[in-house]
């Protein structure tokens, strides 16, 4: 069994590692640019400080509780390093540019650089995170007292060390550790790199001490088939639809939230981040760690379950498996694993909220009451780290005072879902200020208030149940009796899990407030600036975020540069500027470009909204103001906008005129097909009208005619007469048919025989002709859907052509007829002279004849057009196919009736 004092020392001698870590991986980095710790490696790492001791400890125990649900706190930073890289791509560029240090920092630039909205977003982080802190001291505290032997089985107290000592002790150590190597510079854009060698480092201790223990674990088991066999006996639910419920999703959705929203992962991932192509390699290598982190939870739950005595926590099954089995090498490794989980989530987290403090609170009182002189030079640098070092204090004892509140609490994830849930106000936010230009900094600050409110409300204050007599009564009857706001059943909300019951109405009435007062509320010109800078980052860089200008001194700006950002840097940033400008510095002019550059160095240090702030103060508009040169931004932001929609616009319009040029041509086409469709039958009809006319004066004029020529002159008259109104009528045919006015209705007919009668009624033609008629196969009986009257009068139509036009010296005509593939085809062919190449495409047009033939038989060439349209009303087809024989073939084809 390992004594007390042997675990303690141990922890002490891992933080001291982390101290000489931290002190040569900082002197490294900055020696070595090229060094391995500016590696996609460490960085990805680094990142996996996500996974604390809830991770290590608290996914075992929730497993044990709950199942498959631990599953979701590592599938949330899977799918957004998977599927949303582009996002985590997006807020790393707006970082680089902006010199953004913190979430509050990002959504105060975005939102006109307010500092009201900073410090909003700092108070709810800082609070939101205490549970959290609160956790990691739970999680070292019980694991000390569980490895050190205790009590048996991970309850009970060091013999005169109770765990409000052991947390307070982690806290002033980790409190120490963050000051030393967390607050050694002012500039917090600046990247920590020893802090991120000793988290590296703490990320692959971590996971070799799970990785162990479960490979342990699945040993003693007798592997994975065998432990998941046992799990529906010791009640770990793997496969029931319960699995998936409200809370599920729930905490799958803080996760992801989390893993943009939380500080110390918003200071790791972006701010920490020195190459953007490092997220290339953390989109795939971080879900692998959090792979092989998840990969031992069950059977650890499960063989806990089995083996140890009732009663033991589930949270430390990590420990105390290797306990219970004599493994007291691996239960300290699995200490230190769990050490590390903790302490690294405790010295990031301490470092990202003390800038947000410093920058967002300290400073612009700093600013507001006082000069914050503080001796010349240096000044406002010691101010602002002293800040920054009592921050940590501040927050580390706020995450102290919760532990004496819920270090009973029965689950160490209950705790972190808090904090989680407290986080995901600021998401929807996030994302608006990231992809949504309209999104406006009244809205966003009431959504983020409204949010955190329903938190406190539904979420906060019931973690305070069992220490307090009055929430407990609060939450059965509600304030002043009135039942449908209790904070677990809101305006009658009852039956849901508490932390999806939480999440719904918290985030539900943020992101309704945030799109409705968006879109109810304008925006200011600073925020319509930088939302084009947030939005269009991708866009040639887009446009600069900054315009302060105005007549301050080249002295006046040194000034300021000295007190934030210290004598040396401020003396290199002038001295580049006028080497750049090729003159001396004493003579250096501020331009436009460098005042703008000067923010972004000072928002590296201060924060945005601090530096906006402070450099407006300095300089004196007395040519432009900065309201005037919003105007302006604002306007010019306008005429872009403007121009892009009007040359959108010009582009539609060319679109439209090339669309009423291809219309016009059509128009002239048909105009032209009109012409030639009146003069063709004008031709027509004055020829039958001339032989009238002429026969008929001819009778009139008196003169004495035989009988003989008189009946022959009649006989004339009548035929032209009969001429005409067939060809009037087939003009008035063909035009309803093609207007859709002479319709029919389709009944069931027998195709053959409406084939047969018409061979019988061209029979006088044909022997007249002395045409030969062929039949070759012939379908029978066939039903199709027509009119049999109309397709009498197609079948005549085709075959008189076929005699009209058949020049040969013995013609003759074969017939020939199908069902193929259900529909009944008929070919008529002829050996007569076909139908030249030139005319094949004009055929089926009105008034089309052929060129040879017996043209003196030749009507008006309506009638191929005619019998298309009919056999398109019967929903078939008139073709002109390749003819068996050595004239023209036409091919009727129609469909069978079913």
């Amino acid at each position: 069994m390992l004594s007390a004092d042997f675990v303690i020392a141990t922890a002490i001698g891992y933080v001291c590692l982390l101290f000489v870590l931290a002190y040569f991986g900082d002197r490294r980095a900055r020696t070595n640019p090229k060094s391995f710790l500016h590696s996609p490696a460490v960085y990805t790492l680094s990142i996996s400080v996500y996974c604390t001791s809830w991770t290590f400890y608290g996914a075992v125990g929730n497993a044990a509780r709950s199942g498959l649900e631990f599953l979701t706190i590592y599938l949330g930073p899977t799918l957004v390093f998977v599927g949303w890289w582009f996002l985590l791509r997006r807020l790393v560029r707006i970082s680089h540019l902006q010199r953004i240090t913190s979430v509050a920092d990002l959504l105060s630039s975005r939102f006109g650089k307010s500092s009201r909205l900073a410090v909003l977003v700092t108070c709810i982080a800082v609070i939101g995170i205490a549970p959290y802190i609160a956790l990691q001291l739970k999680a070292v505290t019980s694991s000390i007292q569980a490895v050190a032997g205790a009590s048996e089985f991970g309850h009970g107290s060091l013999a005169g060390i109770d765990d409000g000592t052991l947390a307070l002790g982690v806290a002033a150590g980790m409190a120490l550790f963050t000051i030393l190597f967390g607050t050694r510079h002012l500039d917090a854009k600046e990247q920590h790199h020893g802090v991120v060698a000793a988290i590296a480092f703490e990320a692959v201790v971590k996971l070799a001490a799970l990785v162990a223990v479960g490979a342990f674990v699945v040993y003693v088991g007798g592997g994975f088939e065998a432990i998941f066999s046992q799990a529906a006996a010791v009640g770990v639910q793997v496969n029931s639809d319960q699995t998936f419920d409200a809370r599920w999703f729930t905490t799958l959705l803080l996760s992801v939230a989390a893993i943009v929203c939380l500080p110390r992962q918003f200071q790791v991932t972006v701010v920490e981040n020195s190459d953007e192509s490092h997220l290339r390699v953390a989109s795939w290598a971080f879900p692998a760690y959090m792979l092989l982190m998840s990969i031992f939870i069950l059977p650890i739950a499960v063989i806990g379950l089995t083996t140890m005595p009732p009663g033991s926590n589930p949270d430390m099954f990590a420990l105390t498996l290797p306990m219970a089995f004599d493994q007291d090498l691996l239960a300290l490794l699995a200490f230190i694993g769990g050490f590390s989980s903790a302490t690294s989530m405790i010295i990031l987290e301490s470092i990202a909220l003390s800038i947000m403090v410093s920058n967002h609170i300290i400073m612009p009182l700093i600013l507001r009451f006082g000069s914050g002189d503080g001796g010349e030079g240096q000044g406002m640098t010691r101010v602002l780290l002293t800040a920054r070092r009592f921050s940590i204090v501040l927050i580390l004892s706020l995450g102290l005072s919760y532990f004496f509140f819920a270090r009973d609490s029965d689950g160490l994830a209950q705790i972190g879902l808090i904090s989680f849930t407290a986080i995901a106000q600021f998401f929807p936010a996030v994302i608006a200020a990231l992809f949504w230009r309209e999104a406006s900094l009244k809205a966003a600050t009431s959504a983020i208030a409204l949010g955190f409110a329903f938190w406190v409300w539904c979420s906060f204050l019931p973690s305070f149940e069992s220490v307090s007599p009055q929430v407990a009564t609060l939450l059965r009857e509600g304030p002043w009796g009135i039942s449908w706001l209790r904070p677990e059943a809101m305006f009658g909300l009852d039956g849901l899990d508490p932390l999806a019951h939480a999440a719904f109405w918290s985030l539900t009435i943020n992101v309704l407030t945030l799109t409705t007062m968006s879109l109810l509320t304008s925006q200011s010109a600073l925020e319509r600036v930088q939302a084009s800078v947030f939005v269009d980052v991708f866009r040639r860089g887009g446009p600069r975020g900054s315009f302060v200008r105005g007549s301050a001194t080249a002295n006046d700006l040194y000034f300021v540069a000295e007190r934030v950002l210290g004598e040396r840097r401020a003396v290199a940033l002038f001295e580049a500027e006028a080497r750049d400008l090729g003159v001396e510095p004493d003579m250096l002019e501020p331009s436009p470009d460098f005042i703008d550059r000067l923010e972004r160095e000072l928002a590296g240090a201060i924060g945005a909204a601090s530096a906006h702030v402070m450099l407006s103060k300095v300089v004196s508009g007395t040519a432009v103001s900065l309201e005037e040169m919003m105007q302006m931004a604002d306007e010019t932001q306008q005429v872009i906008q403007y121009s892009q929609q009007l040359e959108k616009t010009s582009a539609e319009l060319r679109s439209t005129a090339q669309q009423l040029e291809e219309v016009n041509a059509q128009l002239r086409e048909l105009d032209s097909q009109k012409d030639e469709f009146l003069s063709q039958v004008s031709h027509e009809v004055r020829t039958p009208m001339t032989s009238i006319r002429s026969f008929s004066e001819i009778l009139l004029d008196g003169t004495e005619i035989e009988e003989r020529q008189r009946t022959h002159f009649v006989r004339t008259i009548h035929q032209e007469s009969v001429r005409l109104t067939r060809l009037l009528d087939e003009i008035l045919d063909l035009s309803a048919l093609e207007r859709g006015e002479r319709s029919w209705e389709n009944v069931p007919v027998d195709a053959e025989a409406a084939l047969d009668r018409a061979l019988a009624v061209c029979e006088a033609l044909l022997r007249q002709r002395g045409m030969h008629v062929e039949f070759g196969e012939r379908a029978g009986t066939t039903i199709i859907e027509g009119d049999a009257d109309r397709l009498c009068q197609v079948f005549i139509n085709v075959i008189s052509n076929a005699v009209k036009y058949n020049d040969a010296d013995k013609p003759v005509m074969r017939v020939n007829s199908a069902i193929r593939t259900g529909h009944y085809v008929v070919d008529i062919a002829d050996n007569g002279p076909g139908i030249p190449k030139t005319e094949r495409n004009l055929i089926f047009e009105k008034f089309a004849r052929g060129e040879r033939g017996m043209v003196e038989q030749a009507g008006a060439g309506l009638g191929l057009a005619i019998s298309r349209q009919i056999v398109a009303r019967m929903n078939g087809s008139l073709d002109l196919v390749s003819s068996p024989l050595s004239g023209a073939c036409f091919r009727v084809k129609l469909a069978v009736a079913k």
